[in-house]
């Protein structure tokens, strides 16, 4: 059987959404399968209930984000390095230094193993709280764009968003990484103009 019929038998099982559950939970962790496909077979089986299962994948995928997160704290490095090489453990670490917790939010977007960012974060000692909350916006809107695209376009959209998934996953990171570069100049520019004039110096 391969993964697209092991994947299909899964959303036409009888628990289908718990099977979800469990799926988007455990490739925060470990699982190398991305919840999307499943999510995609479900969205169009039942178009009317595909928010619901990208609330399912959202609460799922951030709840193993945590564990995972856990995992990274108390086992450190040695546990990482089961996943990857140390050195592209290193590219990693160059993108939590220049991102910090953006970076897990870059990963809930793009093709990049998210497993591999939620143990980083522990292992970096990232704020707990940050963590979660971009991790609950991150994955929960690539569910949701998931969601909204087979809702409007059902069947039509199933072999694009299958056939052409990295792509697509990639070219929702690039939006986000430009969002945040477009903010992160804003903020800059806000607080040099603050810095120039300040009301407490005339």
């Amino acid at each position: 059987m391969n993964l697209q019929s092991w994947v299909a038998s899964l959303a036409n099982s009888q628990s289908p959404q718990a099977a979800l559950f469990f799926m988007a939970m455990s490739e925060s962790i470990f699982f190398p399968v991305p919840p999307d496909i499943l999510l995609i077979l479900m969205c169009i089986m039942n178009p009317k209930l595909g928010f619901l299962y990208a609330i399912i994948c959202t609460i799922a995928s951030t709840f193993g984000g945590v564990i995972g997160y856990g995992l990274g704290y108390k086992f450190g490095r040695p546990l990482i390095y089961r996943f990857i090489s140390k050195e592209k453990f290193i590219n990693i670490e160059n993108l939590f230094e220049k991102y910090g917790v953006l970076a897990v939010g870059i990963a809930g977007f793009t093709p990049i193993p998210y497993k591999i960012f939620t143990i980083s974060s522990g292992i970096f000692e990232l704020s707990i709280p940050k963590f979660t909350i971009i991790s609950f916006f991150t994955r929960g809107a690539r569910f949701f764009i998931v969601a909204t695209v087979i809702y409007f376009f059902g069947e039509q959209a199933k072999d694009m968003l299958m056939n052409n998934f990295n792509l697509f996953t990639m070219i929702l990171g690039v939006v986000l990484i430009l969002s945040f570069f477009l903010i992160h100049l804003w903020n800059r520019k806000k607080k040099s103009n603050e810095t120039i004039y300040n009301p407490e110096e005339n």
